[in-house]
This record gives C-alpha cells, sequence and structure tokens, in this order.
C-alpha cells in the first residue's frame, strides 16, 4: 500500500491559474470565483498531483502525508 496525501490550497494565495486543473482535473477545480480547491482531499500519492502543486504559480497547494503530517510540498527550505 502506498502513502496517501492531505491535498490544501490557500484560498487566500490561489490566483486561478488553474494549473492545478490542467495536471490533476480529477482531483482539483475552480469554484465560481476561480478559486481552485481540491475535489477528493485525500488522493493516493501520485505524480499529477505533485506536478500541480510544482507548477502552482502562487504556490498556493500544500501535500502532507495522511497519519504523520509530514509536508511532501512545498519544500522545507
Amino acid at each position: 500500500m502506498g502513502d496517501r496525501w492531505q491535498v490544501e490550497v490557500d484560498r487566500a494565495l490561489c490566483i486561478g491559474a488553474a494549473q492545478c486543473v490542467h495536471h490533476a482535473p480529477d482531483i482539483f477545480q475552480l469554484d465560481s470565483a476561480r478559486q481552485s480547491h481540491p475535489t477528493t482531499p485525500e488522493t493516493d500519492a501520485n505524480e499529477r498531483v505533485l506536478g500541480a502543486a510544482e507548477t502552482c504559480p502562487s504556490e498556493a497547494i500544500t501535500l502532507t502525508l495522511l497519519g504523520s503530517g509530514e509536508v511532501v510540498f512545498p519544500p522545507e527550505e
């Protein structure tokens, strides 16, 4: 069994660029205010979701390991 992630979008940072929707349309969608939100806040770890987080121009997406809360993305500085 692989890792599972908690997916969060900081709506104060989201600018509605929709890169997350482009990379993982089954996980992210924009609401009527063009703000992203996860349609599935818990998901199996996968490259599409990581790609969505990595390409977010406002760095609004956080991925953490379910259970431990360890931050997967963004990387610690």
